[in-house]
């Protein structure tokens, strides 16, 4: 039998709990998500008016990413053990990163003649923040979301291996019965979703690009 076909079958007849599994792993993307804007997007934006912070900052985060995925994942579980909150901050420790980068390249980046403009002008700096620097900045900071929503995505399979739930659970099964076809049950929603993610925000930073 064709693997895709025993796949789709395995699909249809689980259909409750993939779907339960898909709402899983969309809550363990979300929530470190919406967490990690939080953290990264006011950083970004602290650190890029002080270099020295930056460097501390952004140097400090940066180490996170060369730290396997599922490494961080166990050294969370000796503090929060085997729960959703162990897998939430380890997600939330590896989105944090490129959003806090971006941003902090983001603002940077602006001219300072065009702030200076802006003075001259008579603006207020909220004024400039919220009209001047966010609009340039946003389409580089929906760069490092973007690259903080797939890497989230990917990584919130990693979440089976603590009983947590998730996509995962099926790509974990499959190994464990070395049946392809379980896996990819797992593996197909979770690179359409990273796919999805991919093209709606590449979209998106595309339409926030100021024009030549």
């Amino acid at each position: 039998m064709n693997i895709f076909v025993a796949a789709f079958q395995y699909a249809v007849e689980n259909s409750d709990k993939l779907i339960s599994a898909c709402l899983r792993h969309l809550e363990l993307v979300a929530i470190p998500l919406i967490i990690g804007m939080a953290i990264g997007l006011p950083l970004g934006l602290a650190s890029s008016q002080n270099r020295q912070l930056s460097a501390i900052v952004i140097n400090s985060f940066n180490g996170l990413r060369v730290i396997p995925s599922l490494a961080i994942l166990f050294l969370t579980i000796p503090y929060f053990g085997l729960t959703f909150t162990a897998a939430a901050i380890a997600i939330t420790l590896l989105v944090i990163p490129p959003i806090l980068i971006n941003t902090d390249v983001a603002f940077r980046s602006i001219s300072p003649a065009i702030i200076e403009a802006a003075k001259g002008m008579g603006m207020s700096p909220s004024q400039i923040l919220t009209q001047i620097k966010i609009p340039l900045a946003l389409p580089i900071i929906i760069g490092g979301i973007k690259t903080a929503v797939v890497e989230a995505i990917a990584s919130a399979t990693l979440a089976a291996f603590i009983g947590v739930g998730g996509l995962g659970d099926f790509i974990v099964l499959g190994f464990a019965l070395y049946d392809n076809s379980i896996l990819l049950v797992g593996a197909i929603p979770v690179a359409i979703l990273a796919l999805t993610a991919e093209i709606s925000l590449s979209l998106l930073q595309h339409l926030l690009q100021p024009a030549p």
